[in-house]
């Protein structure tokens, strides 16, 4: 007579919820014993917890080289490593933001990467709650639609970081910045390319910084229905030029900005300034 299965074992649903949902670390033995037991869940399982180890072997690949820069930093001495990205370059409404965040050493957020990349707002705002709760300081910095209608989009980009940076409590040893250098701070500072894509601390600030803006422009959007800013944020989109000219348009709206001109039937090409970026 065949051995009756342990009523005590758990069940194949419950190793399920337990260690692919939960993600609970496998215990030794686990993998080996689903793929030596021949019913075709068990197998199923085992091959769901192989995959699973595979994406979390390469995530934590792709975040360990994303430290690279802090790494490096952290070997020479700098102790507190502030990463500054901004957002809210290229549309024609509402003020640009910045962020800075400084973490803790070797730490590792997964999911966390280029925000361009991370198309869910809920995981947007999961990120940055987390980050936020993690992250030794982290700051916002603004430039408002008049100062980029006077400097030009590009100079108040730099204004926002700047402001973010000495908003921190703890300031830093050294920055790490998207694509450019942050004119009127001390610190030490390097400008990396697509540094919200090599740098988990710029990463960090341009999370925050995306996360906030965007819901400055949910308010600005319950505040003013019919233009759109909850879907487009402020970009010039077909949906949002008509509603320019068909509604007129508001006071944070950029009036350097080429759009914006035209909706106002002034020349659009006199005044129209830098507008490339996120």
């Amino acid at each position: 007579m065949a051995a009756r299965r342990s009523t005590s074992a758990p069940s194949l649903a419950a190793l399920r919820a337990r260690y692919l949902v939960e993600g609970v670390a496998l215990p030794a033995g686990l993998l080996a014993s689903l793929e030596a037991d021949p019913r075709e869940g068990a197998q199923r399982l085992a091959e769901s917890l192989k995959k699973r180890q595979a994406e979390n072997r390469a995530e934590g690949q792709r975040l360990r080289h994303m430290l690279k820069f802090e790494v490096e930093l952290w070997a020479e001495g700098y102790v507190h490593i502030a990463g500054v990205d901004e957002a809210g370059m290229g549309p024609c409404a509402g003020p640009v933001c910045a962020a800075a965040a400084i973490l803790p050493h070797g730490y590792k957020l997964k999911g966390l990467d280029d925000s361009k990349k991370i198309l869910d707002e809920a995981v947007r705002e999961e990120l940055a709650t987390a980050v936020k709760r993690d992250a030794v300081a982290w700051a916002v910095g603004w430039a408002q639609v008049a100062e980029i209608d006077e400097i030009n989009i590009y100079q108040a980009g730099l204004l926002a970081m700047r402001r973010a940076v000495e908003g921190l409590s703890q300031s830093p040893d050294y920055v790490l910045v998207d694509a450019r250098k942050i004119p009127g701070i001390a610190q030490p500072q390097r400008g990396i390319i697509k540094g919200d894509a090599q740098s988990l601390s710029i990463a960090a600030g341009a999370i925050i910084a995306k996360t906030t803006r965007d819901r400055l422009m949910l308010e600005l959007d319950a505040q003013h229905p019919g233009y759109g800013f909850a879907a487009h944020k402020g970009y010039p989109t077909p949906v949002h030029l008509e509603a320019m000219n068909r509604l007129g348009v508001l006071d944070f709206h950029r009036r350097s900005f080429a759009p914006v001109r035209k909706a106002l039937g002034l020349d659009p090409e006199q005044q129209d300034l830098f507008t490339s970026g996120r």
